[in-house]
């Protein structure tokens, strides 16, 4: 059986339909009010908090993928996403059972340099240095060689669906909404997206892949990379229309965080919306080189008839 800790979002949600599409005969969903994603999924009510009831969510699992979401607020991720990798790590030692840890790039810097598994988790963020923090707990539990386990780090996603995300949020969700999308600093800089059902799918992946435990992994994402620019551009073009968009200054950002919380959380990650920002995923393209990618444009085209964007 494979485990799921935090299935709510959409990647939890991808990756339980592919884990059991591919490779496992029976999935577990734990959380603090769990719902099935499979019709046979077993549902085990969870708080990760807790550490009795993680090591209880974890009995009689052979695999688990922490892909759990805490409330975006800084206080929050840096008091408890250590607690929460502690409790899962020692559940872990007592069940005999794998982890598969889905990360993001918040702990790295705020800067142009490449993104490699090999970056440093230097940032200097609130939120960041929750991130690691927690990823330096497992890193240090693999050393020591406790428990068999696998970083997955992803970018920022976009998708269909609940998917979360400024790309989502700022423009799909506002031409959803008969709104002009924003883009935040510039639209010249090249980005680099993750489409969630690529991020869900090679983790599982990754997740069934013996050789691939005790690393790092970047999770793959088209090499194709567009600027916003450019990826609305393509949103023109799919739509057969002109999309007028506005670009947000830092000042506007700055004035805005006063009266939006999440806005005001965003602001340690300005500095990367106004640079080229490359995230390498070629350790996993070279491993698994059969692994097909999501290109922009098709990802575009999913998003937008799924949101039945006119």
């Amino acid at each position: 059986m494979q485990t799921i800790l935090g299935a709510n979002g959409i990647i939890g949600e991808e990756l339980a339909r592919e884990l059991r599409k591919n490779y496992a005969d029976k999935i577990k969903v734990v959380g603090r009010n769990p719902e099935k994603i499979n019709a046979d999924d077993l549902l085990f009510k969870a708080d990760l908090l807790d550490p009795s009831q993680v090591n209880l969510a974890l009995k009689g699992s052979s695999i688990a993928y922490l892909t759990v979401g805490l409330a975006y607020d800084s206080t929050v991720w840096l008091r408890d996403w250590v607690v929460v990798m502690k409790n899962v790590i020692e559940a872990c030692k007592n069940n005999n059972c794998k982890l598969v840890y889905f990360d993001n790039t918040y702990a790295y810097p705020q800067d142009e340099s490449i993104q490699t598994e090999e970056t440093s988790m230097s940032s200097q963020g609130k939120k960041g240095t929750g991130k690691r923090l927690a990823a330096e707990l497992l890193l240090n539990a693999i050393a020591n060689k406790e428990i068999e386990a696998v970083i997955c780090r992803a970018p920022e996603f976009y998708g269909p669906g609940k998917t979360k995300g400024f790309t989502n949020a700022m423009i799909f969700e506002n031409l959803k909404n008969g709104k002009n999308p924003k883009v935040f600093l510039k639209d010249d800089v090249v980005r680099t997206l993750i489409y969630t059902h690529d991020a869900s799918k090679a983790m599982a992946l990754i997740g069934n892949t013996a050789d691939a435990y005790g690393q790092t992994w970047h999770l793959p994402c088209d090499d194709n990379r567009l600027t916003y620019k450019q990826f609305l551009a393509e949103i023109e073009k799919q739509l057969d229309r002109k999309v007028n968009y506005s670009v947000l200054s830092r000042f506007v950002l700055k004035l805005a965080s006063y009266f939006d919380k999440n806005l005001r959380e965003t602001q340690e990650l300005l500095p990367r919306y106004a640079i080229d920002n490359i995230f390498d995923s070629s350790k996993f393209k070279k491993r698994f080189p059969g692994f097909k990618t999501t290109t922009y444009a098709n990802g575009i085209q999913a998003i937008i008839k799924d949101f039945k964007i006119k």
